[in-house]
């Protein structure tokens, strides 16, 4: 027993290892070149957030794993010797909304604070806007931890009166299991009445109240940008199979088309400094933030249209062995897209059969993953923790959906080379906020495959028993509002789908 704890904290550290080796990986290969050999507290920042997210993500596969360290403990105090995973659960959720609402937005307001001030004025601005968002969150926690930060237990009251102890039990029966006396059969929960439950009210620890509203909110966005990226994530990636170029351009078209990107362009240029001039001279309302976002979708489309020209033109000595590549690269979309949607229509039938159907039909992956582990012990955990990173890649993709089609909605692309701190601090916060929501909603959705672990005891008992909050969960709104997503997506998609975006008119900002 003492060998397989000592081998599960061999693994947690060396996973952690791996985890921050591939976080700055990512973080090397997604900037952008203009924030190369810059920007170093950003780029900590961002290291440091997708470490977090990803390892909360593999903890709850960890916890499941430290649970049977002491399943079959044959000696008193063997669960003595697992990892304290209950206080690694609050110590990483306490660092996720440091990160979310202090440190990141702290980064951004620096990075993305005017250039031609000092770095002691960004830095006080950066500053007075987070100590006032953390005063307000303050408060905000404060009043209602102490208003409804209570945990409401259904228990049921049992009770017996009390005899000497017998020298014999034929007294005792399936049918009268109590000592007898004023309260007969009030020892037994079978046979209890229905007056006997009642209500146990403790207060919750604050660490504990932090972690359920930050839930609530990454419930939220998890339940809007997956619901949509659930479905939007593989069918983007087919119907992009679908819309892909035939055959190659005539060198005729490619000057026409390259062209008239040519006068787009000039146009987004001539936005962008009217805009610039705007924010000097301090009129940075309503209606310039609004052209702003414009003139950055704008930007994104027009860059889509010029990836895309040159893949119907491959130029250069290689012309060939590109077209040749460009080809096998939509068929690798179609192939990820078919798997994806294989995976999004698991996701949701297991939703449906699992959570919304009362009893539910089937454990369905629960049995799944628990199979797979009697394989191999690694193999049921790996496809678990695949099943929870599926949706934070589905909350990036319906985040970048929405984006496009909501003007309210502020985009951030991640490209491969081409990614802004600001954009990459963004994504991050999401991804830390939406990741506490998903091991709320795995742990909930695997209940049965994540049984009596640590994670459990925090999503499972005390956050859907919090005073106020217990009600979402009680009605299943989050999973009712993600599943009603995906098939609207899902709908989406097949009405537009398969439509080629049509080139938009002249540019103008809005007056």
């Amino acid at each position: 027993m003492g060998d397989f704890n000592l081998a599960l904290v061999i693994v947690a550290v060396v996973v952690s290892v791996l985890v921050l080796l591939v976080s700055v990986y990512l973080l090397v290969n997604y900037q952008h070149p203009d924030d190369a050999n810059q920007a170093y507290f950003p780029k900590l920042v961002v290291v440091l957030g997708l470490t977090v997210a990803v390892l909360s993500i593999l903890m709850l596969p960890a916890d499941v794993a430290n649970r049977q360290a002491c399943r079959k403990a044959v000696y008193n105090g063997a669960c003595n010797l697992t990892l304290p995973m209950r206080t690694l659960w609050l110590v990483v959720y306490i660092v996720d909304a440091v990160l979310v609402f202090l440190i990141i937005p702290f980064a951004m307001f620096y990075y993305e604070g005017d250039q031609d001030k000092s770095v002691g004025k960004r830095l006080k601005t950066a500053l007075i806007w987070v100590v006032a968002s953390a005063v307000v969150c303050g408060l905000v926690l404060g009043i209602l931890y102490g208003l409804v930060g209570k945990v409401d237990f259904t228990v049921r009251h049992l009770s017996s009166s009390v005899e000497t102890f017998p020298n014999s039990f034929s007294g005792f029966s399936s049918g009268q299991p109590c000592i007898s006396g004023s309260l007969p059969r009030a020892c037994a929960a079978s046979t209890a009445q229905a007056s006997s439950l009642t209500t146990w009210t403790m207060r919750a620890t604050f660490p504990e109240y932090v972690v359920a509203l930050t839930t609530i909110v990454g419930s939220v966005l998890f339940t809007i940008f997956g619901g949509v990226g659930i479905a939007c994530l593989p069918l983007g990636l087919i119907f992009s199979f679908v819309r892909r170029p035939k055959a190659v351009i005539t060198r005729s078209q490619y000057i026409k088309e390259a062209t008239e990107l040519g006068k787009k362009a000039r146009e987004l240029k001539k936005a962008a400094e009217a805009l610039h001039q705007e924010e000097r001279s301090g009129n940075k309302g309503r209606k310039w933030r609004k052209n702003v976002k414009a003139v950055e979708k704008e930007l994104l489309l027009l860059e889509d249209d010029m990836k895309a020209l040159e893949e119907m033109y491959p130029q250069g000595e290689k012309a060939e062995a590109t077209w040749a590549f460009t080809v096998l690269g939509y068929i690798g979309k179609l192939i990820f897209g078919v798997v994806g949607l294989i995976i999004s229509i698991a996701w949701v039938a297991h939703i449906i059969i699992y959570l919304l159907v009362d009893p539910p039909l089937s454990s369905f992956l629960n049995e799944v993953f628990i199979k797979l582990d009697g394989v191999w012990g690694l193999l049921g955990t790996a496809a678990f923790a695949f099943f929870c990173f599926y949706l934070l890649i589905a909350v990036i993709a319906g985040e970048m959906m929405l984006g496009l089609k909501l003007v309210f909605i502020t985009i951030h692309p991640m490209k491969w080379g081409g990614t802004l701190m600001n954009s990459f601090l963004f994504n991050v916060g999401l991804i830390l906020l939406c990741s506490i929501s998903v091991i709320q909603f795995c742990a909930t959705a695997f209940a049965y495959y994540a049984q009596a672990t640590a994670a459990q005891e925090i999503f499972g008992h005390t956050l859907q028993s919090l005073r106020g909050i217990k009600y979402l969960y009680k009605y299943n709104v989050f999973q009712y509002g993600f599943v009603a997503l995906a098939i609207l997506t899902l709908f989406y998609y097949a009405i537009f789908g398969w439509r080629k975006r049509k080139p938009t008119g002249r540019f103008q900002l809005s007056n």
